[in-house]
């Protein structure tokens, strides 16, 4: 099952790509999660959810889950479209299955029975290798369930030893080889805990729990923020494929499992408002402060350039660099 082969034993030479496919990639990620620059997730990109335990981590995961699946109910999540996978999706409910199943139970209903036996496999209990010993397991338990989505719930289960950067590089390697054969990863997480058991106010991608080796491989890593059991939590977006979209404050229901953005200032409604809008004021508007800094500016600018390309908003006046004339929009 191990992906290490005698290099002396293989019977054929190995095939390479022409250099040229550099030039074949595309400038931008495409996401099977995300909307213009605001990708949470990256094709071909691991995707980390990460936090303490009961913050909705697995909420957020059988969502995804359920949107990969193809269920429209479930075709977006926090704003964001998900585009449904061609194959099935295959959950490796590898902590605590049972709960899982009673969590994913809020989500659906009887008449759901014969498109979730189509769409859906699920694998309960531990993997049946280490994934960071034998590296191709992930992409065979993949492939023998028809599956191009794979939920990892959670990643301390997959690999034993993830603070060892030997095991961290060899879970990085069964992931690549996955991604490799076009198989889509969300990757459930856990942090490590500082001093009385908290993380940071404002956590970072060095909050992961495990060596930098499962960081480093991803594309894209998600972090919520809170005490457990609350229904308002925050979620940060630590690493991004573009863009970083949020911080945002979500909320959840624990009765449907169902997750939404809270307090999500409205830019257009706020343009409506005032009549124009200009990339400070919205900036001001979104993180509460009189003082935008650059970045906070330019995410507010491609906010704005994202409504006015649903049609949302329109452009009212280019701007003038020269006399520092902003770009000013309004009500479409």
């Amino acid at each position: 099952m191990s992906e290490y082969l005698d290099p002396d034993a293989e019977p054929t030479r190995y095939s390479f790509r022409p250099g040229s496919i550099i030039l074949d990639e595309a400038g931008r990620p495409s996401s099977w999660w995300g909307y213009g620059d605001d990708i949470l997730g990256a094709c071909g990109e691991s995707l980390i959810i990460a936090g303490p335990m009961g913050l909705g981590k697995s909420t957020i995961g059988q969502q995804l889950t359920l949107g990969r699946c193809g269920f429209p109910e479930y075709s977006e999540l926090f704003g964001l479209p998900i585009t449904p996978g061609r194959g099935r999706v295959l959950y490796l409910a590898m902590d605590r299955p049972r709960q899982i199943a009673r969590s994913m139970r809020r989500m659906v209903g009887e008449a759901w029975r014969t498109e979730l036996d189509d769409r859906l496999a699920v694998w309960t209990g531990p993997p049946p290798y280490d994934m960071a010993k034998f590296p191709g397991i992930l992409k065979r338990l993949a492939l023998d369930a028809g599956a191009d989505t794979v939920i990892l719930d959670s990643l301390k289960d997959a690999a034993v030893g993830l603070t060892d950067d030997e095991t961290g590089a060899g879970y990085n390697r069964a992931r690549q080889t996955a991604l490799e054969a076009g198989i889509e990863l969300v990757e459930l997480h856990h942090v490590r805990k500082l001093g009385g058991g908290l993380t940071r106010d404002k956590p970072t991608v060095d909050d992961i729990y495990g060596s930098t080796w499962i960081t480093a491989g991803a594309g894209s890593v998600l972090l919520l923020h809170g005490n457990p059991g609350d229904a308002l939590v925050k979620l940060f977006h630590v690493k991004q494929p573009l863009a970083e979209v949020g911080p945002l404050t979500i909320l959840h229901d624990h009765d449907n499992g169902r997750s939404t953005i809270a307090e999500q200032v409205d830019l257009a409604a706020i343009a409506k408002a005032r009549g124009t809008l200009s990339a400070l004021d919205a900036a001001g508007a979104m993180f509460d402060t009189e003082k935008p800094t650059p970045a906070q500016r330019q995410k507010a600018r491609r906010k704005l350039d994202t409504l006015t390309s649903k049609g949302l908003l329109i452009v009212v006046d280019e701007g003038d660099r020269a006399t520092a004339r902003p770009t000013l929009w309004g009500p479409a």
